[in-house]
């Protein structure tokens, strides 16, 4: 759902917009806002210009660019802005292919809930050639950017920033899940606990965040997909890198076993 608010904030800030969801219902929002509506994904695509990707995965990213008419219609001159979670041999392997069409691949994933995207509080890194750097950053500062961090222009780059972030994140959520319930299982409050450490020890908005919403049970982050897919993203990341990654290998079979680890 993040793509909503961030093409929400696009039509606020007057830019015209043509947008596709495999789900057309979920574009009407839009619609009513102003935006056009395409049929296809490559519909959204103008010759030399700016077209942004935010999808599930590896496979649904690939399935865009390699759709019928996307890259030829995008063509010398156009960017392609990637903002989705893929993984850093995808991201490199379409680089490749947009500048066999002599387009640009630009990698911006995003840091932030849908909530920090209509409060324009997104952190974004990003990588690829600098001159279409400079072209998009408006772009993802009117998307509601707060903070935009360049990683160079090789492809992977970026999106290896983000599977790092995500795993450093999944990892906070699950010790706040077991410390939280670890202090309401010894006698102390809960609440209590995540305010005074997240106010001393630990005061990182991460933290704060999640150690509130754990402390007060209107968070289960065992029913989001997303820390499964981007811990075993970046364990296949440090595979391929040859390093040693023990505590993402040991995260993600708690993550795919469920409540096992607690049994």
């Amino acid at each position: 759902m993040l793509g909503l608010p961030i093409a929400a904030n696009l039509l606020q800030a007057r830019y015209a917009l043509t947008v596709y969801n495999r789900t057309a219902d979920k574009a009407k929002p839009l619609v009513a806002q102003g935006a056009l509506q395409a049929a296809r994904p490559a519909d959204t695509v103008t010759a030399g210009g700016i077209v942004v990707t935010l999808v599930w995965d590896d496979e649904a990213l690939e399935s865009i660019v390699g759709s019928e008419d996307f890259l030829e219609r995008l063509g010398p001159g156009g960017i392609h802005v990637s903002m989705s979670t893929v993984s850093p041999d995808t991201g490199r392997k379409l680089a490749d292919l947009h500048a066999r069409h002599g387009s640009v691949y630009v990698e911006a994933p995003v840091f932030g809930r849908p909530e920090a995207a209509a409060a324009k509080q997104l952190w974004i890194p990003v990588a690829g050639p600098q001159e279409a750097k400079e072209r998009v950053r408006p772009v993802l500062e009117a998307m509601g950017a707060k903070g935009i961090f360049d990683f160079g222009e090789e492809a992977g780059t970026a999106v290896l920033v983000k599977l790092i972030g995500n795993f450093l994140i999944v990892s906070a959520g699950r010790s706040l899940e077991e410390a939280l319930g670890m202090a309401e299982r010894g006698g102390a409050d809960p609440k209590a606990v995540a305010e005074m450490l997240t106010s001393t020890l630990f005061p990182a908005p991460i933290y704060q965040s999640y150690g509130k919403m754990i402390a007060e049970k209107t968070a289960n982050l065992s029913e989001s997909k997303i820390p499964q897919k981007d811990v075993g993203l970046f364990l296949a990341a440090a595979q391929n890198a040859h390093f040693p990654a023990p505590l993402a290998g040991q995260l993600l079979d708690m993550l795919e076993g469920g409540d096992r680890s607690r049994q």
